[in-house]
């Protein structure tokens, strides 16, 4: 018999790299992760690491092994489905993770109409990036996110995750009140090519967006300020300091001296939701899934 999980174990040292960063989400000693991936081996018989360097590395039969263990945790996921159908009426805790933006624009007003409608079921939201929204997930912290696609996620065929479109989120040009550009509907963002840019900071997942749309108008922006929040890049821009590229998406201060207008060629991100698969038809997931599909078209109008 296969103890599951050890299985497991060798999921997160796939899923994080290596056994100290497995060891480390799992609440083990580095030692115990690797006896536990040893035991699973001496259990099959087969080898599941192999040195590479100063570290290990997953063997060909640990990668195929991989792929049984992921439609496992799918089939536990619609097993403890099937055994709580009974139970109907969405009740107990969802645990929701999402991008900063997402957060008062469609995750609060959804856990608002979730406690309007099902009065037994709690709804806790977590902010994080991508990349922890995915950790929370694989590791059980977190029932459904709302992520922005970025290079850093995992491709859309990975086998553990289930992720869905739900929106995609324009950007608009966002300019000082008195600006030329501020009384039009929509303009051709070349038409900004000579301004001075404020553009999220180098390492941010909207930074390649921003300069991707510019690219596209056919120029390279000078990007002068850089900025990791889209208020404090709000404000730079009422200060005159240069113009923006902000997703309708983030609630801006009000009273700011801004304008948004709308660019030409319409240049967004993608938004998604994810579960781990086999878990998206949870009467709490599904429903808490219902209120944001609601929610997401008025979000962005």
């Amino acid at each position: 018999m296969i103890d599951l999980r050890r299985l497991h174990v060798l999921r997160a040292v796939a899923h994080y790299g290596t056994v100290t960063a497995a060891a480390r989400a799992l609440h083990f000693t580095p030692s115990a992760a690797s006896q536990q991936i040893r035991q699973l081996a001496r259990d099959l018989g087969v080898d599941l690491l192999e040195p590479q360097g100063r570290g290990v590395r997953l063997t060909a039969a640990a990668e195929s092994l991989l792929a049984h263990a992921d439609a496992i945790a799918e089939r536990w996921e619609e097993a403890e489905l099937d055994l709580r159908a009974e139970y109907g009426a969405p009740a107990g805790q969802l645990r929701v993770s999402g991008f900063p933006t997402s957060v008062p624009v469609l995750l609060a007003p959804m856990a608002v109409r979730l406690r309007e409608r099902h009065p037994r079921l709690t709804v806790r939201i977590r902010e994080t990036g991508a990349p922890e929204s995915f950790d929370q997930l694989f590791e059980g912290e977190a029932d459904l996110a709302v992520v922005e696609v970025t290079p850093l996620n995992p491709p859309l065929s990975d086998a553990r995750y289930d992720q869905q479109p739900l929106l995609d989120d324009p950007y608009d040009l966002v300019v000082p009140d008195d600006h030329p550009l501020a009384g039009r509907g929509r303009v051709d963002l070349a038409e900004a090519a000579q301004e001075d840019w404020i553009a999220p900071v180098p390492d941010s997942p909207c930074r390649p967006r921003v300069m991707s749309a510019c690219g596209a108008a056919g120029f390279t922006p000078d990007v002068i300020h850089h900025a990791l929040d889209w208020n404090v890049t709000a404000h730079l821009v009422a200060h005159r300091l240069g113009v923006a590229l902000i997703p309708r998406l983030a609630q801006l201060m009000p009273h700011l001296p801004i304008t948004r207008v709308r660019c030409a060629g319409d240049p967004y991100r993608r938004i998604l939701t994810c579960t781990r698969r086999g878990c998206r038809e949870r009467p709490a997931v599904a429903a808490a899934l219902r209120e944001l599909r609601e929610l997401a078209p008025t979000a962005v109008a």
